[in-house]
């Protein structure tokens, strides 16, 4: 069909979109009669409003985030398209969160050492995403059919827009932006400048001049129908404390001394008096507080698994720290002491890098 361009699905006839539609497995995982199949797919496509719930989550810095989340039918479907479809495609290279096997430390390291760091943010990011930018962007027309692409596009938005707390929102809102990553990208590059995106945070490094960048900005994204956070615009200088998606970045990536400092004496406290009496000592050091209820065994091994997650973390961003190299190692004990398998650090480490970034209102 790539060869075609779309003027080849202007032949493609109804029987054959059924066919190509049933390819990409949308219901997998739904217990569906086969009769049905096409109708479940018609109807939630036609209205997906009626798939949603509101929720609220607090943001780190005060207030709350809305979200609007799908139902278990509509949430299949999407994690389908996301594995099926979506996985399919490429972003680009200045993309750096929802990228598979990438941690976040990939969004900082290449502003690490740098004169100068200027970070900007979208205001209102995936609602200003149209459905339209869905369609034309996230499932072009060289591969699918416009009844294709309508259905698939309208089960990935919400009253014509992309909604936070959607499981394929990510994945679409990387290549609705590949057009505006390349072009800003590219234009950086010319002058020497450092650029990332990680979600709606835009980062830049280097030499330049502030406002040239900042207007060169402003207009692309007012193109895109976004517009710049202007509260949320920050300058920082070789002088002053650089970071980039919360980690400091002024000589190497270094996770911040409050965060390590916090961390390390959470396990020197569980070393020296044991969890149990250090949850009911302390309640936990820092924003992840445990209180002991009736399971106090199992509070604990979700305590040290938290633990262990947050090691990992600043271990992903410096990987050679010997202090929390030893810290991963002690907590390690601790869980095997509670006839935990080592396989529970692979979990770890993907809540603790999943709870620092709900700290830096990714989705």
């Amino acid at each position: 069909m790539i060869m075609g361009g779309k003027d080849l699905w202007k032949y493609c006839t109804a029987e054959q979109v059924r066919i190509t539609l049933r390819s990409l497995h949308l219901l997998d995982g739904v217990h569906m009669e086969e009769e049905k199949y096409f109708s479940c797919l018609y109807a939630v496509s036609n209205h997906p409003e009626l798939h949603y719930r509101q929720a609220s989550v607090p943001k780190k810095g005060g207030g709350v985030r809305n979200l609007l989340v799908p139902d278990h039918l509509l949430c299949r479907i999407q994690k389908n398209i996301l594995r099926h479809v979506l996985a399919d495609f490429p972003i680009s290279d200045y993309a750096m969160a929802y990228k598979t096997g990438t941690a976040i430390v990939e969004n900082a390291k290449p502003h690490a050492g740098m004169k100068e760091i200027l970070k900007l943010d979208i205001r209102n990011f995936f609602d200003s995403i149209t459905y339209f930018q869905v369609y034309r962007n996230a499932f072009p027309a060289v591969y699918y059919p416009p009844p294709i692409r309508t259905m698939l596009a309208s089960l990935c938005c919400c009253r014509d827009s992309l909604p936070q707390g959607a499981p394929t929102s990510p994945a679409v809102s990387n290549l609705v932006m590949k057009p505006f990553d390349e072009y800003l990208g590219a234009w950086c590059e010319e002058r020497g400048i450092r650029y990332t995106r990680y979600c709606d945070d835009l980062t830049f490094s280097g030499k330049f001049d502030r406002r040239e960048v900042q207007n060169k900005v402003r207009g692309f994204l007012a193109a895109y129908g976004f517009e710049l956070n202007e509260k949320k615009t920050r300058l920082q200088k070789a002088h002053q404390r650089q970071t980039v998606t919360g980690i400091v970045v002024n000589e190497k990536p270094q996770v911040s001394r409050e965060y390590r400092r916090k961390l390390r004496a959470e396990v020197y406290y569980c070393s020296k008096f044991g969890v149990e009496s250090h949850l009911q000592r302390y309640g936990g050091e820092g924003p992840q507080k445990e209180s002991v209820p009736r399971e106090a065994g199992e509070a604990c091994v979700r305590y040290l698994q938290k633990l262990q997650g947050k090691i990992n973390y600043v271990l992903q961003v410096n990987p050679e720290d010997p202090e929390f190299c030893r810290a991963k190692e002690l907590v390690k004990e601790m869980l095997e002491a509670r006839g935990c398998s080592a396989e529970t650090e692979k979990k770890s480490s993907e809540r603790g890098e999943n709870d620092d970034r709900k700290s830096k209102k990714v989705i």
